[in-house]
């Protein structure tokens, strides 16, 4: 009855019980903190192009060019048991075929230590802005948003967007490069 394996698989327990509660307690102590920041967010350049979108089908589709501006500071946001942010900014519209079309341009890492003060001018995205046909020429209402998700040491992971959104339109004519 008090062998060793007993003994050490008592203590194995215990220590996982207490393990727990703590990790726990490391939940409760930043559950209820207000993680919501301000965004300031404009654009430099909207452009369209129609060109043909050989992954999904023969058809010609609209593909948007969008140069922006973004300014937050996102360092009360980390604390001891935040180990890293990802923030990723979204472009949002409606078209004829879909009420809500949601693509996300730009994303990034940003890590406990790491300068959380976000100053970019001129960014180009990261990602394409495909519309799956031809709903962004001339398309007035494309609001951009800044969201993060924090990750934590323990407990949830909240998804939480910006306080400012940037509405821009795109022009009603197709860019085209000509070479002379």
């Amino acid at each position: 009855m008090n062998t060793v394996l007993s003994r050490a698989n008592a203590i194995f327990a215990f220590s996982l019980s207490v393990l727990a509660c703590l990790t726990f307690l490391c939940f409760l102590s930043t559950a209820f903190n207000e993680y919501s920041g301000n965004v300031t967010l404009s654009t430099a350049k909207a452009v369209v192009k129609n060109v043909p979108d050989f992954s999904a089908s023969r058809w010609k589709n609209d593909l948007g060019f969008v140069t922006f501006d973004l300014q937050a500071d996102l360092t009360h946001l980390f604390n001891w048991n935040v180990k890293q942010l990802f923030i990723y900014l979204t472009a949002e519209y409606t078209t004829e075929s879909n009420v809500v079309n949601q693509v996300v341009l730009w994303d990034k890492i940003i890590k406990r230590n790491e300068n959380a003060t976000l100053d970019y001018k001129k960014m180009n995205t990261k990602y394409y802005f495909w519309d799956d046909g031809n709903g962004l020429r001339g398309n007035k209402n494309v609001s951009l948003y800044l969201s993060w998700n924090i990750i934590p040491n323990a407990g949830s992971l909240p998804n939480i967007n910006g306080n400012g959104v940037h509405i821009f339109t795109f022009p009603d004519e197709y860019f085209t490069s000509k070479l002379k």
